[in-house]
Formats: structure tokens, C-alpha cells, sequence
């Protein structure tokens, strides 16, 4: 009867944790909650805000998107006539950065990943990874000055014309991405199976045939990733670019030429118009060819991201 008579006094303080919990768990739920809702709002607010502001040009001050995205001549304040707003050059040269910046990285951090996780996995990671996360932690004026002073007199000495242009803009933006993509490939080839590598070499592959035809097409997709991710961060960057490109509003017809990007327009510009003029929404039509170029090139991760199966 005893045992009986304690019963109630044992559910008791199962009810009082039940409760606690239940209350915790919704706690935690109702924060996550609040602060995804939160981040969606704010998300939607930016698109908005510049897709209102960079639509303004066409819908209310008249210029056409033609001319717009395929003009060659940068006049918005008309000093040779009427007002021109062709950013094509400025597209055209935050492509051939970002394109060349990623061709010169991509083979420098596929290396530095399989050294780090294939070939010296000890002491290589320890060497190699903390210099790349050092090269991500520098602050992007601080690559615009050693461009400026190291790149551009490199470039000025050994090819035709000043060191400045799109060679020394990809030059730069090549070291500021190679953490990012080092960074994707060796996190890839880490979570490959152990298995995987051990199959190869229980068929008589030596090393190199299994990095190159085993290891390397099956993290082939996560890797395109890293490169995708490297050409946003480099298509985005304005400083660093800004200092050693020459912002000249013009085609080039070499990669020793100066040249100018859309990120660099804007941040020189935008400081020097008025807000609500048709140079302003002109830079806003820029950030908002910028900010569509990123949905693309998230569309691109995730797609990529699909294709990867390990």
C-alpha cells in the first residue's frame, strides 16, 4: 500500500519536466520561426528595393533596355550630346575578370586540395590550411594595394601598355577566390568514401590513376561549385578591382587595356549623383544586373549540387 500511496508523488515531477520541455521546444521552435520569417522579409525588401529603383529607369525616365545592356557609350550626364547609358562594356569586363580570375584559379586550389587530403594529408593540412583561411581574412584594399604596387609594375615591365587592365583585375581576384574554391574541393574530396580509394588500389592503380580517374570525376560536380562560387565572389568585387583595372568606360581589345566593371561604376558614381536623377537609376539598373547575375549563379550551385552524388 505504500508504493501505491507514492505513485502520485513520482508522476508529479514527470509532468513538471514534460511541461518544461513541451514549453522549451516551442520556445525554440517560435525563435527559429521568427527569425526565418525575418530573413525572408528582409530578402524580399532588397529585391524590391533595388528592382523598384532599377526599373525606374525604363518604366519612368524612358531609356530603352536595348541600349541599355547592349550600348557601348557611358554619358549619363550627356557631355557629348544627348545622355548614353550602354553598360556593355562594364558586363563585358566583369565577365572577362571573373572568367579569367577562375581559369587562373581553379587549377592552383584543385592542387592545394588534393596535396592537402590525397598526397600529405598530415602535415600538409596544417601547413596549407591555415594560409588559405589567412588569404580569406584579408581585407579586400589590402589586395587592390599590393596589386597596385606589385601587380601593375610587374605587368607594365614584362607586356605592352600601363600593368593596368583586365590581366591585373584577374590577377587579383584570382588569389581572393582561391580560398573559396580550395576550400569546397577539400571538404569534397574529404568525405569521399575510404572505400573508394582502396577498391582502386586493390586493382593495381597507382596513386595518380586514382586521383585522376576515380577521385577527381566523382567530386567533378562539387568542384564546379567551388568554381561557380569563386566567380560570384569575384563578379561582385569592387574595391580591389576598382584600384588596379584603369575604369575606363570602353571595350578593350586586349587583356593589357584598361577597362571598368559594373562594380566599380557604381561605387566611383554613385557618391556623385543625385537620388532620383537618370544617372542614379542608372546605377540602380546596374545593381539590379548584378544582384540577377547572382541569381544565377546560385541557380547554377544548386543544379550543380544535384548532379553530386558520392
Amino acid at each position: 500500500m505504500k508504493s501505491i500511496d507514492e505513485r502520485p508523488d513520482q508522476v508529479q515531477p514527470a509532468r513538471t519536466r514534460f511541461k518544461k520541455h513541451h514549453a522549451e521546444d516551442l520556445a525554440g521552435r517560435s525563435y527559429t520561426f521568427t527569425c526565418v520569417a525575418l530573413l525572408i522579409v528582409i530578402i524580399i525588401s532588397i529585391v524590391y528595393f533595388v528592382a523598384s529603383k532599377g526599373l525606374t529607369t525604363f518604366f519612368r525616365d524612358g531609356v530603352s533596355l536595348g541600349d541599355f545592356l547592349f550600348g557601348t557609350t557611358w554619358d549619363p550626364e550627356g557631355n557629348q550630346g544627348e545622355p548614353m547609358f550602354g553598360v556593355l562594356p562594364f558586363i563585358l569586363g566583369s565577365f572577362a575578370t571573373s572568367l579569367l580570375a577562375a581559369l587562373i584559379a581553379s587549377p592552383l586550389s584543385i592542387c592545394a586540395s588534393l596535396f592537402m587530403t590525397e598526397i600529405v594529408p598530415g602535415w600538409g593540412k596544417k601547413l596549407l590550411q591555415p594560409v588559405i583561411e589567412l588569404l580569406a581574412g584579408i581585407p579586400s584594399v589590402v589586395y587592390g594595394f599590393i596589386g597596385l604596387t606589385v601587380v601593375v609594375p610587374f605587368l607594365r615591365d614584362a607586356f605592352p601598355g600601363q600593368g593596368i587592365g583586365i590581366a591585373a583585375g584577374a590577377l587579383v581576384l584570382s588569389v581572393m577566390i582561391l580560398p573559396t574554391i580550395t576550400s569546397v574541393a577539400s571538404d569534397a574530396l574529404s568525405s569521399l568514401p575510404r572505400g573508394l580509394k582502396e577498391s582502386s588500389f586493390a586493382l593495381g592503380a597507382t596513386r595518380w590513376q586514382t586521383i585522376s580517374r576515380v577521385i577527381l570525376p566523382t567530386v567533378l560536380p562539387s568542384i564546379l561549385t567551388g568554381v561557380v562560387l569563386g566567380m560570384a565572389r569575384a563578379f561582385g568585387e569592387a574595391l580591389a578591382v576598382q584600384m588596379v583595372i584603369g575604369n575606363a568606360p570602353h571595350i578593350p581589345r586586349s587583356l593589357f587595356e584598361s577597362t571598368s566593371t559594373l562594380t566599380s561604376v557604381i561605387t566611383l558614381d554613385m557618391g556623385n549623383t543625385v537620388m532620383g536623377s537618370v544617372h542614379s537609376n542608372a546605377l540602380w539598373s546596374m545593381a539590379l544586373a548584378l544582384m540577377f547575375m547572382t541569381f544565377i549563379f546560385v541557380i547554377i550551385v544548386r543544379l550543380l549540387e544535384r548532379r553530386h552524388r558520392i
